[in-house]
C-alpha cells in the first residue's frame, strides 16, 4: 500500500508543478497587464501573499526529485511569487536637498479612539514620526474633537496649520491656503477628496488626500454568495476605477509639484493606482523602499499585514530619500511615511 502511494505521489509531482507554474504564469501576466481586466485577477489581487506561497514552495521541494527543467520551472514560479504577485519593491533613494517629512495615517478613529488609550496611541505613533506634514483618513471623530476643542486631541493639532473636512484632516509645520474638497463620486454616492497648498518656503505644493472606495463589500459577495455576486464585484471594481479616473484629471490641471497621499484601497499592481499616477507621480515606497511596505490586514488572522492599500504618490521632481510604514498595533491601517527631497539632484 505504502508503495502504491510513493509511486502515485512520484506520477502526481511533474503535473502538480506543471499546474502551479501554468496559474502562476496567469496570475503574473493579468498582474501585468492589468488585473482590474478581468473581475478573478482583481480579486486574486486581496487575497494574502501565503495562500500563493505555500504551493509554490511545495513545488520547489517537489522538483528536486525531477530533472533540471522541471527545478527551473518550479523555481521561476516560486521568484514571480516573491516579487510580481507579493508586489517587491527595490528602490533606490534619491539625492536632493530640502527635506520634508509626509506622513499619511488611516486612523479608523471609529473603531480605534473606542479602544483603551486608542487616541494616545495615535498621538505616540505620530510624534514617533513626527511628520512636517500629516494627512488623515476616517478621522471624522478626531476632527469633531478638535473643532469642539477638546484638550484630548490638542497634541496632535497644536502649532500647527490645520485643515479638516469630513473624514479628512491635514496638519502641516508649514502654512497652507487654498485648502478645499473635490469630488471623487460615481453613480450611487457621493465621495470626495481634499487639496491644500502647502507654503514649504522653498517651493508650493499642491498636496492632495483622499480615500478610495473600499473593496471589501464586493470581495464578501464574492466569497459568501454565489457566481451572482461576480457583478456585484465587478460593480465595485467600475465605481473605484471611475474614482480613480476622476480624481487623475483633477490631478491633470496642477501647475505645481504633486504629493498625493492617501488610502486607495489599491495594490502596487492595481489599475486604480497606474491611472492616480498617470505618468507624472511615482509611488515613493517603490521608489526608494526595499521590501513590500504592507500596510493592511494585521488586523485579521493570523496578524499578517498582507497588503500595501496605503500610499504616498510624488512629482518627478520630488526626490524621495526614504519610505517605511509604521506601526500594526494603532490602527488597522499602517501609516506610510515619506521622507522627501524638494530639490532633487
Amino acid at each position: 500500500m505504502a508503495n502504491r502511494i510513493i509511486t502515485l505521489a512520484k506520477r502526481l509531482t511533474k503535473p502538480y508543478i506543471a499546474l502551479v507554474a501554468f496559474i502562476i504564469a496567469i496570475i503574473s501576466l493579468g498582474y501585468a497587464t492589468g488585473p482590474e481586466y478581468h473581475w478573478s485577477i482583481a480579486y486574486l489581487q486581496y487575497v494574502p501573499y501565503y495562500l500563493f506561497c505555500a504551493p509554490a514552495l511545495v513545488a520547489v521541494l517537489l522538483s528536486f526529485g525531477c530533472s533540471r527543467r522541471w527545478r527551473i520551472a518550479s523555481i521561476i514560479s516560486l521568484g514571480l511569487v516573491l516579487t510580481v504577485i507579493m508586489g517587491l519593491a527595490m528602490g533606490w533613494p534619491d539625492d536632493g536637498a530640502e527635506r520634508i517629512r509626509v506622513m499619511t495615517f488611516n486612523v479608523k478613529d471609529y473603531i480605534t479612539i473606542n479602544q483603551n488609550e486608542g487616541l494616545d496611541t495615535i498621538i505616540k505613533e505620530v510624534n514617533l514620526h513626527d511628520p512636517d506634514v500629516l494627512v488623515l483618513q476616517d478621522a471624522v471623530k478626531i476632527n469633531a474633537r478638535w473643532e469642539e476643542k477638546s484638550p484630548a486631541v490638542l497634541p496632535l493639532f497644536a502649532d500647527k496649520n490645520v485643515y479638516t473636512f469630513g473624514q479628512y484632516a491635514v496638519i502641516s509645520r508649514y502654512p497652507l491656503k487654498d485648502c478645499g474638497k473635490g469630488s471623487i463620486s460615481f453613480l450611487r454616492e457621493t465621495h470626495t477628496y481634499v487639496h491644500c497648498v502647502v507654503l514649504t518656503g522653498y517651493t508650493q505644493i499642491d498636496l492632495y488626500t483622499a480615500h478610495l472606495l473600499t473593496p471589501r463589500d464586493g470581495l464578501n459577495a464574492v466569497r459568501h454568495e454565489n457566481l451572482g455576486a461576480i457583478s456585484t464585484w465587478q460593480e465595485n471594481i467600475d465605481d473605484r476605477m471611475t474614482q480613480a479616473q476622476s480624481l487623475a484629471v483633477d490631478l491633470q490641471k496642477s501647475r505645481r509639484p504633486i504629493i498625493l497621499a492617501g488610502d486607495f484601497n489599491a495594490p502596487d499592481q492595481s489599475l486604480v493606482l497606474r491611472t492616480l499616477m498617470h505618468n507624472r507621480l511615482r509611488d515613493a515606497y517603490a521608489s526608494a523602499g526595499l521590501g513590500y511596505g504592507y500596510t493592511y490586514g494585521q488586523s485579521f488572522r493570523p496578524g499578517i499585514s498582507f497588503l500595501r492599500i496605503d500610499h504616498i504618490l510624488v512629482d518627478p521632481s520630488i526626490g524621495v530619500a526614504r519610505c517605511y510604514e509604521g506601526s500594526k498595533e494603532v490602527s488597522p491601517h499602517r501609516p506610510v511615511i515619506a521622507d522627501l527631497l524638494l530639490r532633487r539632484h
